[in-house]
């Protein structure tokens, strides 16, 4: 089926708009670079099966997001995922910087984050990096603000704890 001309302008705006950050995420919860472009193509793939018209703007941005986080989850649940490792993470392993792409500089919050549990990683990713705040957090993860706050505290205290114990 050709899709109309609007539709192929909506979509060029949506992937302009959208994928540097939809990717930023994904690479933050998945840590590999393909795995981020098949997270990002799938959750646009989503959108353009869903049959729900998105109101505006700010719901559509959070319906990507939360999509997006969806996939991730998928992707590291899959049996594949688990029985397999990247070479080029095999390679890195024993260290060096971890930097998210489109990211200016090397930092070591930035390591301390992509370490933590999913739970706490995804919040302090949205808050600190993606200037959300804590209501549109709670809307995007489904998850009530107390507890969203609370997953923002526990892992800042565990980002402090990380690199407290790297400093001498």
């Amino acid at each position: 089926m050709e899709r109309q001309p609007e539709d192929k302008e909506r979509w060029s705006y949506l992937t302009e708009e959208y994928r540097t950050m939809l990717y930023r995420i994904a690479f933050s919860n998945l840590r590999n670079r393909a795995d981020a472009e098949d997270a990002v193509q799938e959750t646009f793939l989503r959108y353009l099966r869903s049959e729900k018209p998105i109101a505006d703007r700010e719901h559509e941005k959070a319906w990507l997001i939360r999509a997006l986080l969806h996939v991730c989850t998928d992707i590291l649940k899959s049996s594949w995922r688990r029985r397999t490792v990247a070479l080029n993470e095999a390679v890195t392993a024993g260290g060096g910087g971890v930097f998210l792409p489109y990211q200016v500089k090397d930092d070591e919050t930035l390591e301390a984050v992509l370490k933590l549990p999913i739970h706490y990683r995804n919040p302090i990713y949205l808050f600190y990096y993606e200037d959300y705040s804590i209501q549109e957090i709670a809307e995007i993860l489904n998850e009530k603000e107390g507890t969203v706050k609370t997953r923002l505290r526990r892992g800042r205290e565990a980002v402090k704890k990380m690199l407290t114990e790297r400093r001498p």
